[in-house]
């Protein structure tokens, strides 16, 4: 009973160290069970068994989890169970609008200080420059980003 258990306790650590390693990386449960279970055999077998069959348990279990990990490893496993494809896609904020610097129009909302902001029938999102802005506030392009544009109010001369 006892040689059946303290086998059967290695194995199990055995098995939670390999889900650990691949499958839920960082230090969980599934790591702490596997040392838990993995001492506790080796543990049990120097009490049990005696100092002899103890070292050799210890060996054969650290020899077996190097093996298994080893196998695994080299195995096609992690292969399928990991991600191969690369995004190469890109956004465009703008969706095709062309918005150049110098062209005027309106805060759609308030543009404390992001907001949206209408050209012609084209809504964007933009940016004030150095100031608060509300909606309906007739405003022109300062600069044009990556993601977003930079205005201000028009002033009147």
């Amino acid at each position: 009973m006892s040689l059946a258990f303290i086998i059967g306790l290695v194995v199990l650590g055995i098995f939670f160290l390999v889900v650990e390693v691949y499958l839920i990386p960082g230090i969980s449960i599934a790591g702490i069970a596997g040392v838990a279970c993995m001492t506790g055999g080796v543990f049990m077998a120097y009490v049990r068994l005696g100092a002899t069959a103890g070292t050799l348990t210890l060996g054969l279990a650290l020899l077996g989890l190097v093996g298994v990990l080893y196998w695994f490893y080299r195995s096609k496993a992690i292969d399928k169970m990991s991600l191969t494809t690369n995004i190469d896609s890109k956004t465009n904020p703008f969706n095709g609008i062309k918005v150049n610097i110098g062209d005027k129009g309106v805060a759609v909302t308030r543009l404390g200080p992001i907001g949206r902001v209408q050209f012609n029938d084209t809504v964007v999102e933009g940016s004030a420059e150095n100031e608060l802005i509300d909606a309906g506030t007739p405003v022109v392009v300062v600069d044009v980003g990556t993601y977003n544009i930079t205005v201000r109010t028009v002033t009147t001369p």
